[in-house]
């Protein structure tokens, strides 16, 4: 364990009053006492479903050594002997203590946000930075009002590089994060249509993503796709909130940061780049054009940051996709393997694209084919049927010969498909999960995408436990 905070300058950046001695030394902030370590303060954050401070007991039984508590549930309390830190909010006393620990900060920070590709970018930051200094990130998919102020929170003083997720469902959700985080440089990786059942255009999206801006350090950065159509938009944002250092990566020849050769395989990609001036050679140990993008937005950063970008590009070799994000697994069929990439974390329309594109470019075993098993992505409101309907396109291009579908907005895509393709189509996850044990075979490369809320992490879950996966990240045999 290591000294993340000292009780008295935690209760001083919370602006609470301490009952009790505080610890010497606090080792983690903790919400989640599933989670929680010995040595961490556990704030009682109160949400929309749940108290925390339902569950002070059970965090001085996980070792806590400090609760933060709101005065008004503190005469509940009062049974317990652990040091507490008093305080009127305590999601608002996580959001100060995470503001004191970027005030005290010397680490170079980065913030990532964007309609597809934050979480994966923002791993590739975290693992590709290692290798020049000490790292701070997200956990998980920590983005929201309050992920990143415990991300914040979280923030060792020693810290070289530090990268935040900042995500929104609606707009003025990414302006007070950005605010507490003030980024050195600020991402946006894509604008895509995620969301768009609560904004009217892509415009709007762009808008409300285009807030990160706001919050970059005075000599900062605005790092954005360069191949995205708003670009335009995007760069005059950026100039709006008077940000000086406005930057692209990607193809388009007026990139800063731009790619200049690809060659891409079934397990990973070759590329060439020009990065501040020099030519960068690398390869990446995950597939796909869209990784390809991710990885221009992060050699960009770090060359911002001031990191060593040949180091850092090294360290792309090695990277790794993270489980319900590309990652693959070569499981164990009787008759031979079959190659499994799991995308079931999340869904829109730029990121089904790319997890088909996956599906084309995969290497099949032999006698293998390609199964596409899709499911909703939510959240598009009154745009979700035409946006199904467009999927057509890209399944055939990506050759698929099996299309297994779930979700009432996937029966469209069924009917469009059935003419010329092998469709099966079920109302749920569960219902298609049996169809899906039953037609896979050896040989086959199935990908599984859908947005999270429609449960397709259960498919990838069936698929490993009906054949136990032979390895992870591997190429097919």
């Amino acid at each position: 364990m290591s000294h993340l905070w000292g009780g008295e300058e935690l209760v001083r950046a919370t602006g609470g009053r301490a009952i009790g001695n505080p610890p010497a030394s606090v080792t983690g902030i903790s919400i989640d006492t599933r989670t929680l370590q010995p040595g961490d303060a556990f704030f009682a954050i109160k949400g929309d479903a749940m108290d925390g401070h339902d569950f002070a007991t059970a965090a001085v039984k996980a070792g806590a050594s400090v609760l933060v508590v709101a005065e008004a549930r503190l005469p509940g309390l009062g049974r317990l002997t652990v040091p507490m830190i008093v305080v009127p909010d305590v999601l608002r006393a996580l959001e100060k203590a995470g503001v004191a620990a970027r005030a005290r900060s010397r680490a170079k920070i980065i913030a990532v946000t964007g309609s597809a590709g934050k979480t994966t970018t923002k791993e590739a930051l975290r693992h590709m930075l290692s290798a020049v200094g000490k790292v701070h990130a997200s956990d998980k998919s920590f983005n929201n009002h309050w992920g990143v102020p415990l991300t914040l929170a979280r923030l060792p003083a020693d810290a070289d590089y530090a990268v935040f997720e900042i995500g929104m469902n609606h707009e003025n959700e990414i302006r007070p994060l950005v605010r507490m985080v003030r980024p050195h440089v600020a991402i946006v990786t894509l604008i895509a249509a995620a969301h768009l059942g609560h904004f009217a255009s892509l415009d709007d999206i762009a808008r409300a993503k285009a807030e990160i801006f706001e919050g970059i350090e005075p000599d900062g950065a605005a790092l954005i796709n360069r191949d995205d159509e708003r670009w335009p938009l995007l760069s005059k944002l950026a100039k709006a909130a008077s940000v000086d250092s406005i930057l692209g990566f990607g193809e388009n020849e007026a990139a800063d940061y731009r790619l200049t050769n690809l060659s891409m395989h079934a397990d990973h990609s070759l590329m060439a780049a020009k990065i501040g001036g020099i030519e960068i050679a690398a390869k990446i140990g995950v597939p796909g054009r869209h990784v390809v993008q991710n990885a221009l937005a992060v050699l960009g950063a770090a060359h911002l940051a001031g990191a060593d970008v040949a180091k850092v590009a090294e360290a792309l070799a090695d990277l790794s996709a993270e489980a319900g994000r590309g990652k693959r697994h070569v499981l164990n069929h009787p008759e031979g393997a079959i190659t499994l990439i799991d995308e079931s974390y999340n869904a829109n329309p730029a990121s089904m694209r790319a997890a088909l594109a996956l599906l084309k470019d995969a290497e099949l075993g032999k006698g293998g084919r390609r199964v596409a098993v899709l499911g909703d992505m939510l959240e598009l409101g009154d745009h979700a049927a035409g946006l199904h309907a467009e999927l057509a396109e890209p399944v055939r291009a990506a050759g698929a010969d099996l299309v297994l579908l779930a979700g009432p907005h996937m029966a469209g895509l069924a009917e469009q498909l059935r003419a010329d393709m092998a469709v099966t189509y079920r109302e749920t996850a569960d219902q298609l999960r049996p169809v899906l044990l039953d037609v896979v075979g050896a040989g086959d490369v199935v990908v599984v995408k859908s947005s999270k809320g429609v449960g397709f992490s259960k498919l990838v879950d069936a698929l490993i436990k009906q054949f136990p996966a032979a390895s992870s990240d591997a190429a097919p045999g």
